[in-house]
């Protein structure tokens, strides 16, 4: 797996002249120490470009602004840290004038209850107040820490920091991106329609490429090709092939190369392809194991054009740096309303699975198509550990991308049965599957093994303006 790119932070140190302004010094070199030692970058004015580093007047907003101006390409969200009262004005002054759209986190530093003389009093508890009705004034979309005031250095903020960066992960993942749709929506699928207009409205467009195309480059292709042979190794290194035909594999190999090149050729970071049933029907492999390797190297890929699965998946990996699965909420386990079966058949990445998993061939499909045709599944038990789960969709009735998000956990509870499934345990399940149900959302959902599900939420309902529900969450 790829490493996840290095976050930028703008930061903005608030200062008002008329409270210790020493604390502004202290503060912005104390978030510069925090955040290069949680791996980020720093964007931030020096004590000779402004009074400590930090802003109040209008000048000083405006250097902020022209330096966050000079490194927009880089930065991908903003701490506003209070270490007094902070001038609201020269803050909220400098995120506008710099033209930004990237998330912003509100921090402020507590007062010492046994330190409240004039020379060492913060007031940033009320500051944080005024920064926020001024960020809501001008329309800046603004993430608070869990606790209204925090140390820099405390527990409280560095788990915050994390979940905020993982909200900015996503925002900038999800900035002009490119979802390449390979070949149409299956007729059997209604479940997986999706409007294009309304995800090009938050920036994310689609190339489609229909499989005529892709077969037709394929059929161009000579058996000893350089790509062919190159993904027919990395095939066979990846999963148990014993039991599948060369020539199989080597349609798999030749189909893994043609879509290499075309997401290149496209710039698309993500794929969803139609699998049922022309894949089997007219070119005589699934394209399972090449999805799922997609995904393990954190491209990742769905099933069926399914657009809203892929975005899920997106979503999640950017914020954990880990792959992402498509999977059924498929089955009851047993009597425990809590517990349900996810199944694929599957192309699950190989990072979801217990034990290394197998190539085999599609036993739905089979039935239909004959086994020989069916050859590139992986298949394989999901493990045990914490998870999220997401789905965003377009609902063209309202003119709005809305979905879901939450926890929960994949099981070791015992299992019988094919492709790649898994039993996961979701709290008070019985009011998610009703939500689901009521809102007509679709069977498939997207899962990550991490808990991002908050910072899920937050990217999607506060920065992109999608309606959002967080299970088992009250905020």
């Amino acid at each position: 797996m790829a490493a996840q790119k290095k976050v930028t932070f703008g930061v903005v140190v608030g200062n008002r002249g008329f409270f210790p302004d020493h604390l502004a010094k202290t503060g912005r070199e104390e978030i510069i120490k925090v955040l290069e030692a949680a791996g980020a970058n720093v964007v931030v004015l020096s004590p000779e470009e402004s009074k400590h580093g930090a802003v109040e007047t209008y000048a000083e907003s405006q250097k902020c602004a022209e330096l966050f101006k000079k490194h927009a390409d880089e930065i991908d969200g903003i701490i506003i840290t209070l270490p007094n009262f902070g001038e609201e004005r020269g803050i909220v002054d400098a995120i506008r004038l710099s033209g930004l759209r990237v998330p912003v986190l509100v921090q402020a530093t507590p007062d010492r209850s046994g330190e409240m003389t004039i020379a060492v009093r913060r007031d940033s508890f009320c500051g944080k107040m005024s920064a926020c009705n001024n960020l809501m004034q001008y329309k800046i979309p603004y993430s608070l820490t869990t606790l209204h005031t925090e140390s820099l250095t405390s527990p409280e903020f560095t788990a915050d920091l994390a979940w905020f960066t993982s909200v900015c992960r996503i925002v900038t993942g999800l900035k002009n991106l490119r979802i390449g749709a390979i070949g149409a929506r299956p007729a059997a699928f209604n479940t997986v329609r999706y409007s294009e207009r309304l995800y090009e409205s938050s920036g994310i467009s689609i190339e489609p490429i229909d499989l005529s195309e892709i077969f037709g480059r394929i059929a161009k292709m000579n058996d000893n090709d350089d790509a062919a042979q190159a993904k027919l190794a990395a095939i066979k290194s990846y999963v148990s092939t014993g039991k599948v035909p060369e020539a199989a594999l080597l349609k798999m190999a030749k189909l893994g190369a043609v879509i290499d090149t075309w997401m290149k050729q496209t710039n698309c970071a993500v794929t969803a392809v139609q699998c049922w049933t022309s894949f089997e029907e007219y070119f005589g492999v699934v394209p399972c194991t090449i999805m799922s390797m997609m995904s393990n190297d954190l491209i990742p890929s769905a099933c069926e054009v399914d657009i809203p699965g892929v975005l899920g998946m997106y979503m999640m990996q950017l914020a954990s740096g880990t792959p992402s699965a498509l999977l059924d909420w498929n089955n009851n386990y047993g009597s425990d309303p809590d517990k349900c079966v996810c199944f694929h058949c599957s192309n699950l990445p190989k990072h979801f699975f217990a034990e290394p998993p197998t190539m085999d061939y599609q036993l739905i499909i089979a039935g239909t198509v004959g086994i020989q045709n069916t050859f590139g599944t992986c298949v394989g038990r999901v493990k045990a550990g914490v998870m999220s789960y997401a789905r965003y969709s377009t609902d063209d009735n309202h003119g709005i991308i809305r979905g879901y998000t939450g926890a929960g956990s994949f099981t070791d509870d015992p299992m019988e049965t094919f492709g790649g499934a898994g039993v996961a345990q979701i709290p008070n399940l019985q009011k998610l599957l009703r939500f689901i149900c009521r809102e007509g959302f679709e069977h498939h959902v997207a899962a990550n093994f991490s808990d991002v599900s908050k910072a899920v939420h937050e990217a999607a309902t506060r920065y992109m303006g999608w309606d959002s529900y967080l299970h088992g969450e009250e905020v």
